[in-house]
């Protein structure tokens, strides 16, 4: 722990960490994967927190649309920039340089080492890879990933752009034949980039083979004019990402050359023969990724959020709890209690669940590149569920810190508006939450096939497989064994009823499958939220277990895991007692844990924000200050303000002094002054 970091603490927090009943840097080093890792990490954050060229930038808040773009896209320039002068060459040590750097400011070339290089790298054939690649790695190439459209954005196979193929001239023509085609809301496509890689329905001897992936130019490599054909600019203000120039696209009869379609897989030779790819998924393995990466991004959001809400609510007094008494900490209401201690829950729990989906996409990934495909489809849907749950509980989750934290959380102070602002798009970009959560349900709607004609799932889906006569097991201890069983038992009766229902509606109704989903739609979007959840608890559940952690941690780690689970049975009661899974008893049993946890998790609170190790250059909210010095913060903030650099603003004379003297004489103005 940094030295600064111990010194003028509000005693109220320096009183919480005291009570704290295991190590934080234990819990700490268990985050970030050990000691050492966890020392790079303090180490680059240092490193960038200090860099005097940051330091000098202009707080966020306080920009125009237009500073924050032009400070943003200055500050990732320089940030890169660093990253080759301090060979930081892992994804690891860029991400948390990069994080503690750019405080929230989401990058205006972003998208260039998000999506557009992995695709280069696992599209491209050897041959594009030796062309292109060193021109994008050393950033001659600029480039991002347009696949949405003005009309269509997560139904892929809806797109309208065109790439047709010319034999004569061994070229794809693209086009726009429509106004809902334009391309609409790529990031940094307005006016930074000058490459994008474009999806596009193949046309080839007069056949569409459908959406394939091409390389294209946009701007002019020396003088960045848009290219002829191409036109694109900026989508204008939006709820948050003021840093990012989202944009639109659209083509006239553009001409690319035959090796600017990524032939990695899908090829189309030169006298137009197109050749099938072995599996068509192999094309969507980058929006796999940025989906196993918005979980991981979605704990960080939720974490920070309940960082600042917590470390507050130990801050703030309001009210006595007693007539006569002290005004109490907001942090000992239970209804505070409730708000925050469960979203710290789900906050741990996403972060084991991040970094668990990570590593199994690394895995099947490697399978891919030595030409097993066998995982695809399980790796497609639990990555297509997982972003969804975690990005509709982070969201969520955020706005009830905010609200926790009363008026002043309504203050870009806080740093929770802009944490929230930063997180919710992922609600639809990478796939809209309730189509991500129907995809999931197609991959469960195969396993419960299997399932009724007898066969045992393998791996995670086993669960399956389950006997849904049973009844809970749970007592008064409330085990995490019990509490796992809960939530399979609930997930496989759910998937199950979804799948009947739909079968009914078929084979009773006559209705067709097409009608059937949809007139079941709703029903697999909560079993596959169920079989999400099942999925988080499994995780937090199994990294609890695993035997890794020193006594005291793995106690609060219980604690918390335990908090979720119950937490989550509560919130959902309906979905795990309908067909009588729980007794009364059981139900009186898992609400009374739930008071019981929190009353466990209470003294740790603040020390398992701590865990979390965010400075607060990162975290950039008053509110969460380590030292929890919050009013003098925020009485700094608003005298920073721009509108207090003058006593008095030059529209005073303009509009209110005019208004004034239209209704008052002077004598009476005088008058007025003196009261």
């Amino acid at each position: 722990m940094a030295a600064s970091r111990k010194r003028n603490v509000n005693p109220d927090l320096a009183k919480e960490r005291s009570k704290a009943t295991f190590d934080v840097e234990e819990l700490t080093y268990a985050l970030y994967l050990g000691k050492e890792m966890t020392e790079r990490k303090r180490y680059l954050e240092d490193l960038a927190i200090n860099d005097p060229f940051i330091k000098g930038c202009k707080p966020w808040a306080f920009c125009s649309r237009e500073e924050q773009y032009e400070m943003a896209l200055k500050k990732h320039i320089y940030i890169a920039k660093r990253i080759k002068e301090l060979g930081l060459t892992t994804d690891w040590d860029q991400f948390f340089y990069t994080e503690a750097m750019a405080c929230h400011e989401n990058s205006p070339i972003g998208l260039h080492s998000s999506m557009f290089l992995p695709t280069l790298r696992k599209q491209g054939s050897e041959e594009q890879k030796k062309k292109f690649l060193p021109l994008a790695e050393n950033m001659t190439i600029i480039g991002t990933y347009a696949q949405t459209e003005l009309g269509h954005g997560t139904f892929i196979r809806g797109l309208e752009t065109t790439a047709t193929y010319d034999p004569k001239s061994q070229e794809f023509i693209l086009h726009s034949p429509t106004l809902t085609s334009m391309k609409y809301w790529p990031g940094n496509l307005g006016k930074t980039v000058n490459f994008c890689i474009i999806m596009a329905q193949l046309y080839t001897k007069g056949q569409c083979h459908g959406i394939h992936t091409f390389l294209l130019p946009l701007r002019d490599l020396e003088t960045h004019k848009s290219l002829p054909g191409v036109e694109l600019g900026d989508i204008g203000p939006k709820f948050g990402y003021g840093t990012n120039d989202n944009g639109y696209l659209r083509l006239s009869n553009v001409r690319i050359p035959l090796d600017h379609m990524l032939m990695r897989y899908s090829k189309v030779l030169k006298d137009g023969t197109y050749v099938k790819p072995p599996n068509t998924r192999l094309s969507y393995g980058s929006m796999t990724l940025i989906r196993a990466i918005i979980v991981g991004d979605s704990s960080r959001g939720l974490s920070q959020a309940c960082t600042i809400a917590l470390r507050y609510s130990a801050v703030r007094r309001q009210t006595e709890i007693s007539p006569g008494g002290p005004e109490a900490q907001i942090i000992d209401y239970q209804t505070q209690q409730h708000k925050l201690f469960p979203l710290l829950a789900t906050a741990y729990a996403l972060h084991f669940t991040g970094q668990n989906v990570y590593m199994i996409y690394m895995q099947v990934t490697s399978q891919i590149e030595e030409g097993n495909l066998d995982q695809i489809g399980e790796l497609h849907a639990l990555s297509a569920g997982l972003k969804a749950f975690s990005t509709w509980e982070c969201t969520k989750g955020i706005e009830v810190c905010r609200m926790a934290c009363g008026g002043h959380g309504y203050s870009h102070a806080s740093g929770l508006p802009k944490i929230y602002v930063d997180l919710t798009p992922g609600c639809t970009y990478e796939g809209e939450n309730t189509v991500m959560m129907l995809q999931t349900a197609r991959y469960l709607m195969k396993c419960y096939a299997k399932v009724e004609s007898g066969e045992k799932l393998p791996g995670f889906v086993s669960y399956l497989n389950t006997d849904l006569s049973a009844k809970s097991c749970l007592t008064a201890d409330v085990t995490l064994d019990c509490l796992l069983q809960a939530y399979e038992h609930r997930a496989t009766r759910m998937v199950h009823v979804a799948a009947k229902n739909m079968n009914r509606r078929v084979m009773v109704e006559g209705q067709s499958q097409q009608q059937a989903w949809n007139n079941t739609s709703q029903q697999l979007v909560w079993a596959s939220r169920a079989h999400c959840h099942t999925y988080v608890v499994r995780t937090f559940v199994d990294m609890v277990t695993s035997g890794v952690y020193d006594n005291q941690v793995q106690e609060v780690l219980t604690s918390l895991c335990k908090l979720y689970a119950v937490h989550g049975i509560v919130e959902y009661l309906g979905e795990f007692i309908q067909d009588g899974y729980f007794s009364t008893k059981q139900v009186d049993i898992v609400t009374d844990k739930l008071w019981s946890l929190m009353q466990e998790i209470r003294p740790n609170a603040v020390a398992l924000v701590d865990a979390f190790d965010y400075p607060d250059a990162v975290l950039d909210s008053c509110l969460g200050r380590y030292d929890g010095n919050v009013y003098q913060a925020l009485y700094e903030y608003a005298k920073s303000s721009p509108l207090n650099q003058k006593d008095v603003l030059d529209t005073y004379e303009k509009y209110v002094k005019p208004m004034r003297g239209d209704n008052f004489s002077s004598a009476e103005l005088l008058k007025i002054s003196k009261l």
